[in-house]
């Protein structure tokens, strides 16, 4: 049997779900409706399923940090982690790890999947591949489509051959664009559509063929970018200057739309997009209620609402709700009727355009050594909760506009000031001046968490003269 490789596409924009989701920390790495995030469990969807290899994943820069955080938390060690220079869509990353992974194992199979979807019967979701596997050896393009369940305008839909009532695979006729609802009522009824789940499964060699034949044009700086790729703390970064020069547009779009030995393998268990608030809610609403609620929450006389408090200490209550979304964070509050969840993302738009920091800017901001969120930002000073992961260490660095004072709240942390390096710990502090060439590290072996206050005539991130850091971060970035 040839190994399946698990490819995970982990990009996005985190608009639909915002204030949860943002540009800076998108779905794919937030706990919708459990313990785990939808990217943990994307990345062990296929663990226990015969002749599987770890993980390969495609990111940005951007994320880098916390893919490797939350697959460190899973116990899960990737295949590789690329690194995209810039988002070129779906076909060039796609492209990208399947030319990685072929240069070792040229009969494998990949499994491509995005990151942000809601599978939760992995048993069902094994089945359906183990289904699809017999046909992507024989060199077909195995997609799965999703049993629909009413008229959904928000999906892309796939036209079979015949209505699925077997699980068997199916020829696909063709993709059907995003409909209007009184086609997509006609779809649902006559039985032979499904919805576009974006999930394929097909060998190397099928695949790369595909990319010859119907997007050549990408073939040649896709490579070259994989050729001259550098390793990077462990992640391989793609070269950005052959990437630039691969056109951006998606697999469909590239590929599928124009390959003739596409399969259809249905798949009817549940599924979800989670595309907006709405979907959301559906996924965390439990039988015989129409109210979900996640968090602090208090609620009286609710119905067909989601509450969901996401704030230490803030508790959210909600009295005689009828069909509304109300998302409480620290920065920021979503109130809006369900029926107009998809205008969340007009909201985000409205909200850059006005420079507004909460439309892409999370709470709280990762970094490659923990992780902080601001608490009070005001007036020339600010406070900060900083969480510093055992044998992590910030930039030996100084500041030209701010001070500094650090408070311990527990661990131990070594702290450097000038030529003095000593060891703080719980309820120990200690003054960095405006100026004074510092460092904070974590020798220990559980995290360090601090109070930093800060104050100056300038706070900003960008306000950092670097002189070591083993990230090999530049002058200005961020941490």
């Amino acid at each position: 049997m040839a190994t399946l490789y698990p490819v995970l596409l982990c990009g996005g924009s985190g608009t639909r779900l915002w204030p949860l989701s943002r540009k800076g920390f998108p779905k794919q790495f937030v706990p919708f409706t459990g313990p785990g995030t939808l990217f943990q469990a994307a990345a062990g969807r296929m663990k226990g399923f015969s002749d599987t290899a770890p993980p390969l994943i495609v990111t940005s820069s951007d994320f880098r940090f916390i893919v490797a955080e939350q697959l460190a938390d899973s116990g899960i060690d990737p295949a590789a982690i690329l690194i995209e220079p810039e988002a070129r869509n779906t076909a060039p990353a796609i492209l990208a790890a399947a030319l990685h992974l072929g240069a070792t194992d040229p009969e494998g199979l990949l499994l491509v999947m995005p990151t942000d979807h809601e599978i939760p019967d992995t048993a069902a979701f094994h089945e359906a591949v183990a289904t699809g596997i017999p046909r992507a050896v024989a060199g077909q393009i195995v997609t799965f489509g999703i049993q629909p369940d009413r008229p959904e305008t928000g999906y892309g839909w796939l036209e079979l051959t015949s209505a699925p009532h077997d699980g068997a695979a199916r020829p696909l006729v063709r993709f059907v664009e995003k409909p209007d609802a009184g086609q997509a009522a006609k779809m649902l009824a006559e039985g032979r559509y499904l919805w576009n789940s974006g999930i394929y499964l097909v060998s190397f060699a099928t695949l790369v063929a595909a990319f010859e034949s119907h997007a050549a044009d990408l073939v040649a700086p896709v490579s070259e970018a994989l050729k001259t790729a550098r390793t990077d703390l462990g992640f391989l970064r793609l070269a950005s200057e052959p990437w630039a020069k691969a056109r951006s547009v998606s697999i469909d779009y590239a590929v599928m739309e124009h390959a003739a030995n596409l399969e259809v393998v249905p798949f009817s268990a549940a599924w979800s997009d989670l595309g907006d608030w709405n979907a959301v809610w559906r996924e965390m609403t439990e039988p015989g209620e129409t109210t979900a609620i996640h968090g602090a929450v208090t609620q009286i006389d609710c119905a067909g609402s989601l509450l969901r408090s996401e704030a230490e200490g803030m508790h959210l209550v909600g009295i005689g709700l009828k069909d509304m979304v109300v998302i409480a964070m620290s920065d920021a509050v979503l109130v809006a009727d369900r029926s107009r969840a998809q205008e969340v993302k007009e909201a985000v738009a409205r909200m850059k355009a006005s420079a507004v920091r909460q439309a892409e800017v999370f709470p709280r901001d990762h970094r490659p050594w923990g992780w902080f969120e601001t608490l009070i930002l005001s007036d020339r000073f600010q406070v900060k909760r900083i969480v510093v992961h055992p044998g992590a260490s910030l930039s030996l660095q100084s500041h030209i506009h701010r001070a500094e004072h650090w408070i311990v709240v527990s661990g131990t942390a070594q702290v450097t000031v000038g030529d003095d390096v000593r060891l703080l710990t719980e309820n120990q502090s200690v003054y960095v001046p405006l100026g004074a060439v510092h460092r904070l590290a974590n020798p220990g072996r559980v995290p360090v968490v601090l109070i930093e206050v800060q104050t100056g005539a300038y706070l900003g991130e960008d306000d950092i003269i670097r002189y070591e850091d083993v990230y090999a971060r530049g002058q200005g970035a961020k941490g």
